[in-house]
């Protein structure tokens, strides 16, 4: 399914201003500048004003360049890639695990202004969908295996999740801010302090101009019913990292469903731990991870945009 254009947005000439464009894209203004100005991917038009307009093979241009990102390439090396289809030979030692490298040095050093420098740079120049798979995930992974039993793991888990915590909780907070329409509400089923894969899923979800509302701490699931009737949500994610206890399985998660008068999703590890008792109730999305939870609520039609905005 490709988007089409809001036909109030084109110009006379059938050009699309930036800000539609990063509707439609999910790349925001900010990144299709820099792809601009460093490195010359998109060349648009310009107005007397020097406001940015764009064609319709522009817009394709930036998901070819999503394409690419997606296979792993930087966006350094994409410019003479655009006409071809074959995927080049990527280095062992390539961009994203030198920009792993520099945000585990950061975390060593307990130093969250350089941690906060490095993400900052790889945020102007890639889009959320991106980092989290290429950039995010890694570090995650890299993490947990750093911090079995070491000497001083709790320390920079707390440096490390009170800042992502707070730069995803920012980065949703403006996308909120320049959206309309009926939110979806993301509710977490774990009864940690924090979970990372909570919060960049709803920070995807932000990306692709659908508003979020997230309710962070487990709360009992008959009560997200009244969340759903005050908030009235375009849909209801459920994201759960560990296993459920057997009442939540049988009874309230079966309840939910049936009450709820909106389309339920369950996201994340319990997904696969119970994929067999989950799959028997009719009706319920799942998805075992933030990209699979993207790409199930755009099929079922409760996000905004094409797949490629979801890249």
């Amino acid at each position: 399914m490709t988007e089409q254009p809001d036909l109030a947005q084109l110009t006379a000439d059938g050009l699309l201003p930036i800000r539609e464009v990063a509707r439609i894209t999910g790349v925001n203004a900010v990144t299709l500048r820099a792809w601009e100005r460093r490195y010359g991917l998109i060349v648009p038009a310009r107005t007397a004003k020097g406001h940015r307009l764009y064609e319709a093979g522009h817009v394709q241009r930036i998901r070819d360049i999503l394409t690419w990102l997606n296979r792993g390439v930087a966006v350094s090396q994409i410019k003479p890639l655009l006409d071809t289809t074959t995927p080049p030979e990527l280095p062992q030692q390539n961009q994203w695990s030198e920009l792993v490298d520099e945000l585990l040095q950061a975390i060593d050093r307990l130093s969250e202004r350089h941690l906060d420098d490095a993400f900052n740079r790889a945020m102007a120049l890639y889009p959320p969908r991106t980092l989290c798979q290429h950039l995010l995930q890694p570090l995650l992974a890299a993490l947990d295996k750093r911090w079995r039993g070491q000497y001083g793991a709790a320390l920079e888990r707390v440096l490390f999740q009170s800042w992502l915590r707070s730069k995803l909780a920012t980065r949703i907070y403006f996308n909120n801010r320049q959206q309309s329409g009926r939110p979806l509400l993301i509710a977490s089923l774990d009864e940690e302090a924090f979970s990372p894969g909570l919060w960049l899923t709803a920070w995807m979800v932000s990306s692709t101009d659908c508003p979020v509302e997230l309710v962070e701490w487990a709360v009992p699931l008959n009560e997200l019913n009244l969340a759903v009737e005050r908030v009235w949500p375009r849909g209801l994610l459920l994201y759960a990292g560990n296993c459920l206890s057997a009442s939540c399985l049988q009874r309230h998660l079966p309840r939910l469903l049936e009450q709820s008068a909106a389309p339920l999703l369950v996201a994340g590890p319990a997904v696969h731990i119970h994929a067999p008792e989950l799959r028997q109730h009719r009706g319920l999305l799942l998805a075992d991870c933030p990209f699979d939870a993207l790409q199930q609520l755009h099929h079922a039609g409760l996000l905004p945009g094409s797949e490629g905005s979801a890249s």
